[in-house]
């Protein structure tokens, strides 16, 4: 009862401080809804635009007596505002005489021809370089960002589930939004405090950080890398719009003509000047398209403010609704700067009205442009710096005087709130819930039990095989980590173990010691550029499920000591010295190889040193964390290109083989504006010298039912293996762009994927004859071998479904001419 009376209280509090809310539905004179239409508080500029359903809300700090609706083909409707609250209120627009042509049009189709806004539209393409900092050869600014996350759709139900017991004061702090007019409650915010540094003739920009100050959540910079990577900066003159992993078409894009209706609804003079009002909104459903309006400036053509709205229809999970709005000032009567950038999601499990979801809220805000003061080119490259902690844990003076709008009442109530709730034990335990499913360890103090979804997996040889591991992790920070596992199989009865350690010498240049051991049971051939990190995913226990027989399983005993450094942002350089022991694991399977010239002498078990050089460059890669490990964030977003070289030494440890082999690995993911995502691969390789099976380069397949990288779906297990090989994969996401135009299938979202990749390889006579393993050694030489594929991605958002066929080889041994494989997986 006292919590009740109190979240009642704080409600009524919260509206008297808001001056003016209003929300509800726009009608026709027949009852149907009027989507899109104008709503403006009257005597402002302060208003929205009706949703598809008809609904709005709109809300002002200050006092306002009437609302004004308008839209074109109808009469403009004044209503009074009796309250300061007014919701569910119901505005019907009468249409206006000979107009019903017009209304036709705006709600359909408008016409590309004799379209005044589509004109002024073309003179906005022909100005965009003329506004903003791409104007300029240099410009440096002052960046404010806050982000929230909120909890929306508060209700008794929500309040009283047992899910929040212990936990009822944090609804003290509810509020209404002013996009959506539902009740939320916050409980996420970050401020970031920066100065960005450009350079458009260098193609170079610089972010300097200067502070970050956050809610209950200082330390965890994963947390805020990951939901600062969701709002990735943007630009509305770009055609294409990113974000959530996914192209919005821009209103203002070239293509947009192809997409949107557009109509020119008003004019008036905003900060003296003379400025169009466009509205616009999608032609089709089911695209990746914006509803709303902006105003246009009428002499240099640039956008004084703009919002854009994301359909409930687009094809896009978890998001009920996108709300972006941005503000630009002039510069020198001639140059519009942004000043504001506010973005608002609604995250959500349905797409519903009534469904209970997250805001995700952030605000951008722009001040003391400069420009044309040049800066040396090493000034931008100098990327790499030390972590300074404080960054992030800068004074309450330092953010009184950086922040450029101060924090509202909510808003200061997050920071109280959530340092309350850290110490609520009910709290912790869905935090570390949360932590276990995000991560896969479980927090020990110090000491992290996990992978936790490792801990059971089966293959041929082992049968059930049961892991136990962990690491040490005391912040993400860590200058240094010790990890190890433990595994035992239950039909072979033999224990396994892997132990490694690394550690961070200098944060500036990421030099890096690394050393490790690993026995264990393995699947050779499972990439074409292997890794060498002792700890590495293990293929051999990661299925239940095979199609066919597979028993061609390695045993290895591999020691490993690396060094590492990052000389430049985002390229690093890497030295290995390895020695492995390889021998079969099973007894139908067999690793043999020659030893002698008559070749009449056979050796079962493998020893061999190897040094290897590896350079790696990721340009775009994001990580987080300044310690001996970082946290990915942009995983799948950015280009990989990755050199090989390998040495074995023969005698050095009683090595058995000298050779040499080079390897190229490049990967490059492509957005193609409004037709998808594009992915190619290209690898490459040779090996130079006499060297058994175990050594040679098997061509990936894969025998399990789910999607592996850089694997084909349709060869088993050494079907190919080669000493030179070139292969290609190249995947293509149509995310919906023909399913959307189909009647019915459109309403499930579905995605179309496209596939194609092959192999080509050779393997000299050489090392056929050196082998005795009695598998047959083939090699994809007389024509080069592939596959192609067809998708259906996002069935229940959550899964897809490939379909593979074989081109060609089909008298190999047990060869598949077709397969499925399917996978699981989280994506907008």
């Amino acid at each position: 009862m006292r919590y009740s009376l109190f979240f009642c209280f704080s409600l009524f509090t919260l509206s008297v401080l808001a001056q003016t809310k209003a929300s509800g539905e726009v009608f026709d004179s027949n009852g149907e809804p009027v989507p899109f239409a104008n709503v403006i508080l009257e005597g402002s500029t302060v208003g929205t635009i009706t949703n598809e359903e008809g609904r709005f809300y709109v809300e002002s700090d200050n006092n306002y007596d009437a609302l004004t609706v308008s839209f074109v083909g109808f009469e403009t409707q004044r209503f009074v505002l009796e309250k300061r609250s007014n919701y569910n209120l119901k505005i019907t627009l009468k249409e206006e005489e000979n107009s019903l042509s017009e209304v036709i049009i705006y709600q359909g189709k408008t016409s590309k021809k004799n379209n005044p806004a589509i004109d002024i539209l073309k003179k906005i393409w022909e100005n965009r370089r003329e506004n903003g900092v791409k104007k300029f050869k240099q410009y440096q600014y002052d960046k404010y960002e806050k982000l929230e996350f909120d909890l929306n759709t508060i209700d008794s139900t929500l309040i009283e589930s047992r899910i929040f017991n212990g936990m009822e004061f944090i609804f003290e702090e509810t509020d209404t939004n002013n996009i959506t007019g539902k009740t939320y409650l916050p409980i996420f915010i970050n401020e970031e405090s920066s100065k960005i540094f450009g350079d458009n003739t260098l193609n170079e920009e610089k972010k300097d950080l200067l502070g970050n100050k956050n809610s209950g959540f200082s330390n965890n910079q994963n947390l805020i890398a990951f939901i600062k990577d969701l709002y990735a900066d943007y630009d509305v003159y770009d055609n294409y719009i990113k974000f959530f992993d996914k192209s919005f078409t821009s209103p203002l894009s070239k293509t947009g003509v192809g997409v949107y209706n557009y109509v020119l609804s008003d004019s008036a003079y905003i900060d003296n000047k003379w400025c169009y009002n466009i509205v616009y909104y999608p032609r089709r459903k089911n695209e990746l398209t914006f509803k709303g309006d902006f105003w246009v400036n009428d002499s240099t053509w640039a956008i004084k403010d703009i919002n854009l709205r994301v359909s409930k229809s687009a094809n896009i999970n978890w998001v009920k609704e996108v709300y972006i709005e941005q503000e630009f000032d002039v510069l020198n009567d001639s140059t519009f700067l942004i000043t504001r950038d506010y973005f608002m999601s609604d995250f959500s499990f349905r797409k519903k009205e009534e469904a209970r979801g997250i805001y995700g809220k952030r605000t951008t805000l722009y001040d003391n442009y400069k420009f044309d003061i040049k800066k040396p080119k090493d000034f931008y490259d100098n990327e790499v710096d030390p972590f300074n902690e404080a960054i992030y844990n800068r004074d309450d003076a330092f953010w009184h005087n950086k922040r450029q709008e101060a924090l509202n009442k909510d808003e200061k109530g997050v920071y109280k709130m959530l340092d309350t709730l850290k110490t609520v034990k009910a709290f912790k335990r869905l935090y570390d819930i949360g932590t276990i499913l995000a991560t896969g360890y479980i927090d020990y103090d110090g000491w992290d039990y996990g992978p936790v979804f490792s801990t059971f997996g089966y293959n041929t040889v082992e049968g059930l095989r049961v892991r136990f591991g962990g690491r040490t992790y005391g912040t993400l920070n860590d200058l240094w980590r010790f990890q190890g596992y433990g595994a035992y199989g239950f039909k072979d009865n033999q224990f396994k173990y892997g132990v490694s350690g690394k550690v961070l010498l200098d944060r500036k240049s990421r030099l890096i010691l690394s050393a490790g051991n690993r026995r264990d049971i393995e699947q050779l051939g499972a990439s074409l550029t292997n890794s060498t990190d002792v700890l590495g995913r293990s293929l051999a226990s990661s299925s239940l499920i095979t199609v066919g027989s597979n028993d061609r399983l390695s045993s290895i005993n591999l020691t490993n000591v690396a060094i590492e450094f990052e000389p430049k942002k985002n390229f690093s350089f890497r030295t290995d010295f390895t020695y492995k022991t390889l021998k079969s694991a099973s007894p139908t399977f067999s690793l043999d190889y020659f030893i002698d010239e008559a070749r009449t002498q056979i050796a079962s078990e493998l020893q061999q040193a190897e040094i290897s050089t590896k350079l790696s460059y990721t340009p775009g890669r994001k990580t987080t964390g300044y310690g001996v490990e970082r946290t990915l964030i942009n995983e799948g977003e950015y280009a990989n290109v990755f050199l090989n070289y390998t040495l074995g030494v023969k005698n050095l440890i009683d090595s058995d083989f000298d050779y040499q082999k080079v390897q190229l690995f490049y990967r490059q993911p492509w957005k193609i504006g409004g037709i998808g995502r594009m992915t190619t691969t290209l690898e490459a390789g040779k090996t130079y010298g006499e060297v058994p099976l175990a050594l040679l380069s098997v061509v990936p397949g894969n025998q399990t039912l789910f999607s592996i990288f850089n694997s084909f779906p349709l060869l088993n297990f050494y079907e190919f293996v080669t000493d030179t090989y070139t292969s290609f994969h190249l995947e293509h996401n149509f995310n919906g762009r023909f399913f959307s135009r189909i009647p019915l299938i459109r309403d499930l979202n579905l995605r179309e994927i496209v596939g194609v990749r092959g192999v080509y390889g050779t393997l000299s006579d050489e090392n056929r004859a050196l082998d005795a393993s009695g598998i047959f050694l083939q090699a994809p030489d007389l024509e080069p071998y592939y596959e192609y594929s067809f998708g259906v991605g996002n069935i229940f958002r959550i899964f897809r479904l490939d379909f593979h066929f074989r081109g060609n080889y089909f008298n190999n041994t047990d060869a598949r001419s077709f397969g499925v494989t399917g996978a699981f997986g989280f994506s907008f």
